[in-house]
Protein backbone atom coordinates (compact mmCIF):
# COMPACT_ATOMS: atom_id res chain seq x y z
CA UNK A 1 0.00 0.00 0.00
CA UNK A 2 1.58 3.16 -0.77
CA UNK A 3 1.16 6.61 1.55
CA UNK A 4 -1.03 9.19 0.78
CA UNK A 5 -0.03 12.63 -0.55
CA UNK A 6 -1.25 15.82 0.37
CA UNK A 7 -1.28 18.25 -2.04
CA UNK A 8 -1.24 21.80 -1.18
CA UNK A 9 -4.31 23.93 -1.27
CA UNK A 10 -4.81 26.38 -4.51
CA UNK A 11 -6.67 28.80 -2.35
CA UNK A 12 -4.18 29.48 -0.08
CA UNK A 13 -3.69 33.52 1.27
CA UNK A 14 -0.83 35.38 0.27
CA UNK A 15 2.09 34.87 2.19
CA UNK A 16 3.63 37.66 4.10
CA UNK A 17 6.50 37.81 2.16
CA UNK A 18 4.34 38.18 -1.23
CA UNK A 19 2.29 40.92 0.36
CA UNK A 20 5.60 42.74 1.01
CA UNK A 21 6.59 42.29 -2.34
CA UNK A 22 3.52 43.77 -3.20
CA UNK A 23 3.55 46.80 -1.52
CA UNK A 24 7.04 47.90 -2.26
CA UNK A 25 6.16 47.81 -6.07
CA UNK A 26 2.94 49.58 -5.20
CA UNK A 27 5.09 51.81 -3.30
CA UNK A 28 7.28 53.17 -6.11
CA UNK A 29 4.89 55.83 -7.54
CA UNK A 30 5.39 59.29 -5.31
CA UNK A 31 3.22 61.85 -7.70
CA UNK A 32 -0.64 62.62 -8.48
CA UNK A 33 -1.44 60.10 -10.78
CA UNK A 34 -4.00 62.71 -12.52
CA UNK A 35 -3.76 66.71 -13.19
CA UNK A 36 -6.56 67.38 -10.31
CA UNK A 37 -4.39 65.59 -7.89
CA UNK A 38 -1.60 68.08 -8.66
CA UNK A 39 -3.98 70.74 -8.70
CA UNK A 40 -5.44 69.91 -5.29
CA UNK A 41 -1.58 69.39 -4.12
CA UNK A 42 -0.93 73.52 -5.24
CA UNK A 43 -4.48 74.26 -3.54
CA UNK A 44 -3.66 72.72 -0.38
CA UNK A 45 -0.25 74.42 -0.38
CA UNK A 46 -2.14 77.62 -0.94
CA UNK A 47 -4.16 76.95 2.20
CA UNK A 48 -1.72 75.96 4.37
CA UNK A 49 0.02 79.68 3.35
CA UNK A 50 -3.22 81.06 4.19
CA UNK A 51 -3.35 79.66 7.60
CA UNK A 52 0.22 80.17 8.12
CA UNK A 53 -0.17 84.06 7.56
CA UNK A 54 -3.05 84.24 9.39
CA UNK A 55 -1.84 82.86 12.23
CA UNK A 56 2.05 84.46 12.20
CA UNK A 57 0.35 88.67 12.17
CA UNK A 58 -2.03 89.52 8.97
CA UNK A 59 -4.77 87.56 9.65
CA UNK A 60 -6.93 89.53 7.08
CA UNK A 61 -4.30 88.51 4.52
CA UNK A 62 -3.98 84.92 5.54
CA UNK A 63 -8.30 84.80 5.20
CA UNK A 64 -8.06 86.27 2.32
CA UNK A 65 -5.13 83.77 0.93
CA UNK A 66 -7.41 80.82 2.21
CA UNK A 67 -10.91 82.42 0.85
CA UNK A 68 -8.75 82.48 -2.35
CA UNK A 69 -7.51 79.09 -2.30
CA UNK A 70 -10.77 77.72 -1.44
CA UNK A 71 -12.13 79.71 -4.53
CA UNK A 72 -10.24 78.22 -6.68
CA UNK A 73 -10.43 74.82 -5.68
CA UNK A 74 -13.72 75.42 -6.10
CA UNK A 75 -13.68 76.50 -10.09
CA UNK A 76 -11.24 73.69 -10.95
CA UNK A 77 -13.84 71.16 -9.16
CA UNK A 78 -16.05 73.01 -12.28
CA UNK A 79 -13.87 72.43 -15.18
CA UNK A 80 -11.87 69.41 -14.85
CA UNK A 81 -13.71 66.32 -15.81
CA UNK A 82 -14.72 63.99 -13.20
CA UNK A 83 -11.90 61.25 -14.53
CA UNK A 84 -9.01 64.31 -14.05
CA UNK A 85 -10.26 66.07 -10.52
CA UNK A 86 -8.49 63.86 -8.48
CA UNK A 87 -9.03 64.53 -4.98
CA UNK A 88 -10.86 67.31 -5.90
CA UNK A 89 -13.54 65.17 -6.14
CA UNK A 90 -15.46 64.60 -3.20
CA UNK A 91 -18.82 64.30 -3.87
CA UNK A 92 -21.41 65.32 -6.90
CA UNK A 93 -19.88 68.15 -8.54
CA UNK A 94 -21.94 71.04 -8.04
CA UNK A 95 -21.94 70.15 -4.27
CA UNK A 96 -18.24 70.04 -4.46
CA UNK A 97 -18.19 73.64 -6.00
CA UNK A 98 -21.06 75.23 -3.62
CA UNK A 99 -19.61 74.10 -0.43
CA UNK A 100 -16.04 75.60 -1.63
CA UNK A 101 -17.19 78.41 -3.42
CA UNK A 102 -19.47 79.17 -0.62
CA UNK A 103 -17.07 78.67 2.03
CA UNK A 104 -14.66 80.46 0.54
CA UNK A 105 -16.49 83.46 -0.54
CA UNK A 106 -18.16 83.62 2.79
CA UNK A 107 -14.80 83.58 4.29
CA UNK A 108 -13.29 86.78 1.83
CA UNK A 109 -16.89 88.65 3.08
CA UNK A 110 -16.14 88.75 6.54
CA UNK A 111 -12.23 89.21 6.24
CA UNK A 112 -13.04 92.56 4.53
CA UNK A 113 -15.81 93.80 5.63
CA UNK A 114 -14.92 93.28 9.86
CA UNK A 115 -13.53 96.60 10.70
CA UNK A 116 -10.51 96.99 12.15
CA UNK A 117 -10.37 97.02 15.71
CA UNK A 118 -7.97 100.50 17.06
CA UNK A 119 -5.51 99.02 20.04
CA UNK A 120 -5.38 95.16 18.91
Amino acid sequence: MSEPTIEPADDLPPSVEEIAEEIHEEEGRRYPSTIGGLLYLCVLATGALGITLAALGDWRLGVTVLAGALMAGAGLRLVLPARDAGMLAVRHRFLDVALLGGVGGLMLFLARTIPNQPGL
